[in-house]
């Protein structure tokens, strides 16, 4: 496969380095283009206007108080699950990497047309501009932290949890669109969570249970047998962060942490 293209879109965050670890071995990485945070203020002002003050405001408690108390109360389990999925969180080699302010600039359209890659990865950027989307033939695939149409979003696993619905706890592959988690599904796997598990190591579980399948994907594109899987059967719902309120309420009445 080292004759086949791969460029990676993403954000700043270590589940990058864990994806660009996993395809090296088995693919050629181009470029690994890694976009800027989008300023805070930007995105709680986008946030209250389609969510609502209220509930924006118990997202931000939510994302002060609580998630740096579980980061730090699952270091262990999160070295555990790293040790036996082999995630390789290093830092990604300087030659690969180039750093733009947003993932839509003419600057990505450039890398991309440049080297015509078969494949290019998402993972953790802004919703990507169909002037990305149609600036080559690549196939834009994304490993989704969720049973997508049920739990588009952020952190499906986690709702679906909540909603008692172990069945759709998982994991999806998909082709990229202009929407939201919306495009054509190619593999879904699901996780299950021990109970020591939490919010924090969801999502890395879901990202071991999905690299497998990014790479059966990547290897069916290469070989022009990409296969379209059918939707679950249920509502579209798109999902956001919990409030600190509803995730209190969820830990002790349901037992999700």
């Amino acid at each position: 496969m080292k004759n086949k293209k791969i460029i990676i879109l993403s954000g700043k965050d270590k589940s990058t380095n864990i994806i660009y670890h996993s395809l090296k071995s088995d693919f050629t990485i181009e470029k690994v283009i890694i976009e800027k945070h989008v300023p805070l203020v930007r995105f709680f002002k986008r946030r209250i206007k389609s969510l609502g003050f209220f509930k924006v405001i118990g997202q931000l408690l939510f994302l002060t108080l609580i998630v740096p108390f579980l980061k730090k109360t699952s270091k262990k389990k999160i070295e555990i699950i790293k040790k036996k999925y082999n995630l390789n969180t290093n830092f990604i080699e300087n030659s690969k990497v180039v750093n733009f302010s947003s993932i839509n600039s003419i600057e990505t359209i450039k890398i991309l047309k440049n080297h015509n890659p078969n494949v290019v990865v998402i993972n953790g950027t802004r919703i990507i501009s169909e002037k990305i989307l149609n600036c080559t033939s690549a196939k834009f695939i994304n490993t989704h932290a969720g049973i997508t149409p049920l739990y588009r979003g952020l952190h499906g696993g986690y709702w679906a949890l909540v909603d008692n619905n172990k069945k759709r706890c998982g994991v999806t592959v998909h082709l990229v669109d202009p929407g939201i988690d919306t495009g054509n599904i190619l593999e879904q796997g699901l996780i299950t969570p021990s109970r020591d598990d939490n919010f924090i190591t969801y999502p890395l579980l879901q990202l071991a249970i999905g690299l497998p399948l990014l790479k059966k994907v990547i290897n069916g594109i290469f070989n022009n047998k990409l296969e379209i899987k059918p939707y679950p059967e249920g509502i579209s719902k798109f999902w956001s962060h919990p409030t600190l309120w509803e995730y209190l309420f969820f830990r002790i009445h349901l037992k999700i942490k």
